[in-house]
């Protein structure tokens, strides 16, 4: 068995690692991999997703140990003997190779400015550097970034949401110097002034001066002016990692990385370089790209296969400070007789601009700022025959075909998998019809998901018609049947499925039917037939547990509640023998009710002024809060009062799937709204609206639909956005993937609820006003009406009698189910109640 060491845990090191590990069917290759992080890989690329809420866990890319695969973290690689073929590291341990791997990366570069390395001076690029500044700015009023480039913007973001006011500083004359031109810059500037951070171009950093307790306090730029911070970020570039290369004697560029070859060999053969800490053809590749594609050649050869590279897509599209960018090809028009075609509509907040050969007949690159939605139509297209004027491609009223159609087998789809349009289409001819299957397939859409929108067109034009039936008994989406009982009047599933539909349902139409009918306000849904389509949860108000009984969760609007009420809570716990838990989402759960109970535990909570809070159905959940300005110093909004409010608009609410929202009172965001469905966090000047966010199996963090919205706006743009996703999500899809199956995605969504595309903004808002007025409490109208309550028995013929099955101990004062796995210290199980 061949043995192969990879020195460096990066994104690249575990990209080339796990191609080794699912291709190397036959076991050839054993593989030992060293990182010196206390960590295995994670995604560096969203590595500012930290400061919204990510942590370690969510970051990671996993871990590759296996039968041949060894991995060492924490260890760092000391020496390379090319003779003898083996590595030692920093623990003493030696290890053999047949062929070597570097994959170090790079180290931030700081520059030797005087004052550069006192406490308060940090550098962005590792989870424990982002420790450091979390820490820096705890006792921290402003900060400042040394470098205006693409990690540099995301610094400065970091710090933004730390709730620092932010200056950045760039020796260049604009911003992403690198990615964009100064026209684009200029507009960039201006949206990220708009956020309130202050930017400084064209100065360079002479020196950091120190407080009287020895910490970075003031910035001084070239010209004599000094910036007051309380810590500083250097982002002013990276430098190979190619110390064990020069030590080992491998040839180095001439402005460092490890020279490679068009195989990615080093002038060892028995040594590759890939990544950052490579040089090829004199470049060294800074992005993720390039580097995954090296690593695809390495494990090809490796495994006895002949490919090359040549070369790499440089192409970006990112979301900075909530500002779309993106370039791609030749952006800065180097090619002799390039020409610029440019739309630049500052007013709009949005640039474009195609750089094309001297004929206009062929792309050659381009930039787009403040709207990048034809970023994955118009990349493959590089190199390629243009399909019509430049101009029409741009242009907001421009109607040029950017369609798959238009892109030739070898345009490159995805560019950090380095996935053609040519691969895609060979994976649907073998089956792959749909996004997650090409996913799985190709890689496609797997890394930032930019392309994602063009895997579902390449899709549709390759004839591959989408199911949208909701089950085998109707033909129609749900988002259709919605539209359905809407426009003509349906108030019963019998109706609908008779004119709509085949058969007499199944368990999935009948509760999405259900969901509908209920959501347009087709009255309780314990009425008449609507009690017979829900599922168990629904139809006893209540979460049916692993033994039998059921919980019950008062509502408690923004977490906010008396000492009566608490007290109440506590007597109904005691008084029916109820096991009580605080739930993640502010609110307290009472476990243990029978059946038969329930009409007596809602009975004593409605008298003290509690009503049902939906933890049963899909439906608005909890709105979550902090303590806002009310208590908190960091505070600079009410937010436990805009929480109370927006519960108490939207509480009955039916939908698709469950929703949850918070609100936060600072950027600190400790009601944690950026994980869910809708999130509110305060700002200076109002409100940021979150949406798309969720925990669950495939957690999802929130985007930024709107910011710095006053209270009547935000409350407008929430009614929309909820009364969007009821209408048209599918059955039991999420916000998050609902957003995500939107022709257009957020943009759609950003189009449709605040600048009203559609012209349905006052039809969703006078919904949801139907909503509101037409609320009423399921707890009360089971206890006010005789027939619903006839439900609430365990016997038919002894409705009183309590079942004789269910059993409880006690343990740690409270009743828990018989047989539960909690005695002896053991853990229990996780009780099957409906998610909080």
């Amino acid at each position: 068995m061949e043995e192969i060491v990879v020195v460096g845990n990066g994104m690249v090191g575990h990209r080339l690692v796990e191609a080794l590990r699912d291709r190397d069917t036959d076991r050839h290759l054993h593989v030992t991999l060293v990182g010196e992080e206390p960590r295995t890989a994670y995604d560096r690329v969203a590595l500012s997703s930290y400061f919204d809420g990510a942590d370690a866990h969510d970051l990671s890319l996993g871990d590759l140990s296996g039968p041949t695969v060894d991995v060492h973290v924490d260890e760092r690689v000391t020496a390379i003997d090319r003779d003898a073929r083996t590595v030692t590291t920093a623990r003493g341990r030696g290890l053999r190779y047949d062929r070597l791997v570097l994959a170090t990366g790079s180290t931030p570069f700081v520059p030797p400015v005087p004052g550069h390395d006192l406490p308060g001076c940090h550098v962005y690029r590792t989870i424990e550097d982002l420790d450091a500044i979390i820490a820096s700015a705890r006792d921290a009023r402003t900060g400042v970034v040394v470098g205006g480039g693409l990690l540099g913007l995301e610094a400065a973001n970091a710090l933004r949401l730390l709730g620092l006011e932010t200056h950045v500083v760039e020796l260049a004359p604009h911003l992403m110097p690198a990615q964009i031109d100064q026209g684009a810059a200029a507009l960039l500037r201006a949206l990220v002034t708009d956020l309130g951070v202050h930017v400084h171009t064209g100065t360079a950093s002479t020196a950091i001066e120190a407080s009287p307790q020895g910490r970075a306090a003031r910035l001084v730029l070239d010209g004599g002016d000094r910036l007051d911070t309380d810590l500083v970020v250097f982002s002013v570039g990276v430098r190979p990692r190619d110390d064990l290369a020069r030590a080992a004697g491998l040839r180095i560029g001439e402005r460092g990385g490890v020279v490679i070859d068009d195989t990615c060999t080093t002038d060892d053969p028995r040594i590759h370089a890939i990544g950052e800490v490579a040089e090829h053809r004199g470049t060294v590749y800074g992005l993720i790209a390039p580097g995954n594609a090296m690593a695809e050649v390495v494990a090809d050869r490796l495994l006895g296969g002949e490919a090359v590279f040549t070369g790499a897509d440089t192409s970006t599209r990112l979301k900075l400070l909530g500002v779309d960018v993106a370039s791609f090809g030749d952006a800065h028009g180097r090619t002799p007789g390039a020409l610029d075609v440019v739309v630049n509509d500052a007013a709009g907040g949005r640039y474009a601009k195609l750089v094309v050969s001297d004929d206009a007949g062929t792309l050659l690159g381009g930039v787009l700022v403040g709207d990048a939605s034809a970023y994955s139509a118009l990349r493959p297209l590089v190199g390629s025959p243009l399909p019509g004027d430049p101009l029409s491609l741009i242009t907001p009223e421009g109607g040029a075909d950017l369609g798959a159609d238009s892109l030739p087998d070898h345009a490159q789809i995805c560019s950090c998998n380095a996935v053609t349009k040519g691969a895609l289409s060979r994976a649907i001819a073998d089956g792959d019809h749909d996004v997650p299957a090409l996913k799985a397939r190709t890689g496609a859409g797997t890394s930032c998901g930019s392309c994602v929108p063009m895997l579902k067109r390449i899709l549709a034009r390759s004839g591959i018609e989408q199911s949208k039936a909701l089950c085998e008994h109707f033909t129609r989406s749900r988002a259709e049947l919605v539209e359905i009982v809407r426009s003509t009047g349906v108030s019963t599933f019998s109706a609908l499925i008779a004119s709509h539909g085949t058969g007499h349902g199944c368990d999935v139409c009948k509760p999405a039917v259900a969901s509908i009918l209920a959501s347009l306000g087709n009255g309780h849904i314990l009425e008449g037939e609507q009690a017979t389509l829900q599922d168990t949860n629904d139809r006893y108000l209540a979460n049916l547990q692993r033994n039998g009984t059921y919980s019950v969760v008062p509502r408690i609007p923004g977490g906010e509640i008396t000492p009566e009420r608490l007290i109440v809570i506590g007597e109904v716990a005691r008084d029916f023998g109820l096991y009580t838990k605080i739930t993640g989402g502010q609110r307290i759960d009472l476990f243990g009710a029978r059946l038969e109970q329930l009409p007596a535990v809602w009975a004593r909570l409605v008298e003290a002024g509690f009503e049902s809070g939906h933890a049963y159905g899909k439906a608005l959940r909890t709105v979550k809060s902090c303590v806002g300005t009310t208590w908190c110093r960091y505070g600079v909004q009410d937010s436990v009062g805009l929480a109370i409010r927006l519960e108490e608009r939207y509480r009955g609410l039916r939908s698709p799937h469950k929703l949850k929202s918070a609100v936060s009172g600072c950027a600190r965001e400790c009601a944690e709204a950026r994980g869910k469905d809708f999130g509110v966090i305060a700002t200076d000047q109002g409100w940021n609206l979150y949406v798309g966010g969720n925990g669950g199996f495939t957690p999802r963090h929130a985007e930024l639909l709107a910011g710095d919205l006053d209270e009547s706006t935000l409350i407008r743009y929430i009614d929309r956005f909820l009364m969007f996703y009821v209408r048209t999500a599918d059955r039991l899809q999420r916000t998050a993937p609902w957003i995500e199956s939107l022709e257009g995605g957020l943009d759609h969504l950003r189009d449709v609820v605040i600048d009203d595309s559609l012209g349905i903004a006052a039809e969703l808002e006078e919904a949801m006003e139907r909503h509101v007025a037409s609320y009423t409490d399921e707890w009360a109208a089971v206890l006010a009406d005789p027939e619903k309550l006839s439900r609430f028995v365990s016997f038919a013929n002894a409705p009183h009698a309590p079942d004789p099955t269910i059993d409880f101990t006690t343990v740690r004062d409270q009743p828990v189910p018989a047989g539960a796995s909690v005695d002896l210290g053991m853990p229990a199980r996780r009780p099957q109640e409906g998610p909080r």
